[in-house]
């Protein structure tokens, strides 16, 4: 029984490549079928996103198993194997465990401390779990990714710093005026970064949301989705002096906003106004920056606090991989302890057999006992069986998590054997005699 973790990411593989295994909702109950069909795999699981298409599972055996799944994969997508087998990787045991808690923490994200990865794992292992393609052991092991994740989260720094340019402006926002839910935001423009703006803005609790846009119907739009309201693009300078942050995001060649708009609209109002121009090329003067009471910030600014902030989370990455190893190694020796689990219930099935043989020929023997007085002497027997088993049993499972432990399995499956009822034995042995005698 190994861990093993299969596939292609954007470490490993080229967009184009990766775009080949991506799959549709639809597709997903046919990859499940496919995986059933190689022998060896017992539980199996898959995540599926823009960065990564990796298949995780539980084996009988990893050996070939490699190939195996490649072969499948191959058919399914009618991809020849020779144009993707050297993009795509294989981990076994402890390299597959400590990678696929790499990713439920987004330490193995193109952007360390994303948390969309939580919510994808998630949404993966639900699938799995539809289609009744993972039990205990996965179960245990997608468990503990979360946890770990969650850990790692809460006792490092890795996802407390912006490193995108839309949450980089909003928490500047936030920095500059402390708290936002009295403040009111224009955004101009409606694209994507624009949204992500809006996104980033709202979660952190502004007043209200304006959208302005050349199209006035995708201002709408945008405006709806975060219970804003749309300016007429023709409006804006009319409209700065309502707002307190205006963040700017267009595909406009020249200056949206200049310096003698802006300077207008500061005398009409008593508080400052912050200004983050996140269009290329720039959209608000330079100039703007010189006005009194007026914060100007454009991209390469804030792309120097994303900087810094990746790298500061590539040095609070340093601390989680340390905490991650730590769960590696605990859910390793968890694991081996399952592999003698079922040698435990072996001897425990046959350790309760002796009591009930025993127990009724005890029974036999003083047939005046009343119910309750027998309940008694089972109850006695089944704890007089576990204590005699926890010594050898928590001994063994201790021995499991060796690297010898092969040796200690033997020797305790041999100490248990059939082999050593000696009674049973004998008895065989003159069975056998009386039938050459006759």
């Amino acid at each position: 029984m190994e861990i093993f973790a299969l596939g292609l990411n954007y470490k490993t593989a080229p967009v184009d490549i990766r775009e080949k295994f991506a799959l549709s909702d639809s597709q997903v109950g046919d990859l499940f079928n496919i995986l059933s069909e190689v022998e060896e795999v017992l539980e199996v699981c898959f995540i599926s996103t823009c960065n990564r298409v990796e298949i995780y599972g539980v084996a009988s055996s990893t050996e070939n198993l490699r190939q195996k799944i490649i072969q499948h994969l191959s058919k399914y997508f009618s991809t020849p194997i020779h144009s993707f087998d050297r993009y795509i990787f294989f981990y076994a045991d402890k390299e597959a465990i400590t990678h696929i808690f790499r990713v439920s923490s987004s330490l193995d994200s193109m952007v360390i401390g994303e948390p969309q990865i939580v919510c994808q794992f998630k949404d993966s292992f639900y699938k799995a779990k539809k289609f009744r393609a993972v039990r205990h052991i996965m179960t245990r092991l997608f468990d503990k990714a979360l946890n770990v994740s969650k850990k790692i989260r809460t006792s490092t720094g890795i996802s407390q710093r912006a490193v995108s340019i839309s949450y980089a402006a909003a928490l500047l926002a936030k920095k500059i005026f402390g708290e936002l839910n009295e403040k009111n935001v224009l955004i101009i423009g409606a694209g994507e970064m624009a949204e992500l703006a809006a996104k980033n803005l709202s979660s952190i609790g502004v007043k209200h949301i304006f959208v302005s846009n050349r199209t006035f119907d995708r201002a709408v739009e945008l405006a709806d989705k975060f219970g804003g309201s749309a300016i007429r693009f023709n409006k804006i300078v009319e409209f700065l002096p309502e707002v307190d942050i205006v963040i700017v995001s267009t595909g406009a060649s020249n200056p949206i906003l200049k310096k003698e708009d802006v300077k207008s609209v500061v005398k009409k109002r008593k508080s400052h106004v912050f200004i983050i121009d996140i269009s290329v090329p720039r959209n608000v003067e330079d100039t703007v920056n010189e006005i009194e009471g007026v914060y100007l910030y454009n991209i390469d600014d804030l792309k120097t606090i994303v900087n810094n902030n990746i790298e500061q989370r590539k040095i609070e990455a340093q601390r989680a991989e340390l905490i991650l190893q730590q769960e590696v190694d605990k859910f390793i020796k968890w694991l081996e302890i399952q592999k003698v689990s079922p040698i435990i219930s072996e001897v425990r099935v046959y350790a309760d057999s002796l009591r009930e043989k025993q127990l009724r020929r005890l029974l036999k023997e003083i047939p005046y006992l009343t119910e309750k007085e027998k309940e008694q002497i089972d109850l006695a027997m089944r704890s007089l069986i576990n204590k005699l088993l926890h010594r050898p049993t928590s001994y063994l499972k201790d021995k499991a998590v060796r690297e010898d432990n092969q040796i200690y399995i033997k020797i305790f499956q041999e100490m248990f054997s059939p082999k050593w009822d000696f009674r049973a034995q004998k008895k065989e042995e003159d069975s056998e005699d009386i039938k050459k005698t006759l």
